[in-house]
């Protein structure tokens, strides 16, 4: 029974942070007067559709729960249909239109994640973002290295350290073959860089054995009410999770991140069904991070993404004439034939993590 709400609880969520992207192209479009075919929710073969007579626009939901699309006239010359205006495709309209439209599914995401953000801290109070250790582990490297309660770490290899994300993100890809820095300020406001190599540690879960490296630090944080403070962590909270965004899809191009620990759908829907034993506030902020996730990434300047065809928007800008349709539609379907590739390659490493 708990396999099926979980599974129900993944479509659900997908589903909703799909509908908050696309309904951002959709409504731009609709505003510009773009002439939009379909909206979908969902990929595949259509299990429910339904034309309003007085709508230009079908609306879909198709079979497989992931991803959407909003269906625009122009964005593919070749099966355009040719009774539609000139002047209602994507390709007519002013590039600050279409710079819109194509911003605006991200935009939704953001929009999305900072409501969802605040509205967590308003209901259940917001977490203090203060990197402030709250214990230290008995005979692991930080407890031996002298680092103790209360103080407040500010740098990691050099790396500015202002939430207790950042020192989430920055011990995470931080080598775990040598010692890494840790600058904290101690209760007394001193300052001290300590030198620290985690210890690898193996363990065996419902039978299989899994390493990690720990440094024995516990960050524990404290909540805070008001209309204020739910504010401040909306913002704060926002900004923490773009920087991991950024450094994480930096560490993926230079290397430093390797594209086998990528979650697909599958890793997500593992996330789900542990995020769900926490209570709903935690399948709330769940909701959040996977919407900023996935604002961010389509803002990426790769083909076939938002920040793709935004990419075009620019370049024509710059040489002052548009690229050819017929070029940037074969540009835009090598890009999503790669990320069906790269997709299909993360989706069977999430499956054999699960044995």
């Amino acid at each position: 029974m708990s396999i099926l709400i979980n599974l129900l609880l993944f479509i659900l969520i997908l589903g909703v942070i799909v509908l908050v992207h696309e309904f951002g192209h959709f409504l731009f479009a609709k505003l510009t007067g773009v002439y939009v075919y379909e909206f979908a929710i969902g990929m595949g073969p259509k299990i429910f559709s339904f034309h309003p007579k007085k709508s230009e626009t079908e609306y879909s939901i198709r079979a497989v729960p992931v991803g959407g699309f909003c269906s625009l006239a122009g964005e593919d010359v070749e099966l355009d249909d040719k009774k539609v205006p000139a002047d209602r495709k994507l390709q007519a309209k002013k590039p600050w239109q279409r710079f819109l439209i194509m911003f605006m599914g991200p935009g939704f995401n953001f929009i999305f994640s900072l409501i969802i953000l605040f509205t967590i801290a308003i209901i259940w109070g917001a977490p203090s973002s203060i990197p402030k250790i709250s214990d230290v582990t008995k005979n692991l490297p930080a407890y031996e290295s002298g680092l103790s309660k209360d103080d407040i770490i500010t740098e990691i290899n050099g790396h500015k350290i202002k939430t207790m994300d950042d020192v989430s993100l920055y011990l995470t890809v931080a080598p775990h073959d040598k010692k890494n820095t840790i600058k904290v300020t101690k209760k007394n406001g001193m300052t001290k860089k300590y030198q620290i190599k985690p210890k690898k540690v193996t363990v065996k879960i419902n039978g299989k054995k899994t390493t990690s490296y720990q440094y024995g630090i516990g960050l524990k944080t404290s909540k805070e009410y008001g209309v204020g403070k739910s504010f401040e962590y909306m913002i704060t909270k926002t900004g923490s999770l773009f920087r991991q965004m950024f450094v994480t899809v930096g560490y993926l191009f230079t290397g430093r991140i390797s594209v086998s620990q990528l979650s697909g759908p599958i890793g997500i829907y593992s996330i789900v069904g542990e995020q769900a034993k926490s209570g709903f506030s935690s399948i709330l902020y769940l909701i959040a991070y996977l919407s900023i996730n996935v604002g961010f990434l389509n803002l990426i300047p790769l083909p076939a993404f938002d920040g793709g065809h935004i990419l075009f928007i620019i370049i024509e800008k710059l040489k002052g004439s548009p690229v050819k349709p017929e070029l940037e539609n074969k540009i835009h379907m090598i890009g999503l034939y790669a990320l069906l590739l790269l997709m299909f390659f993360i989706t069977i490493n999430d499956i054999l993590r699960l044995f």
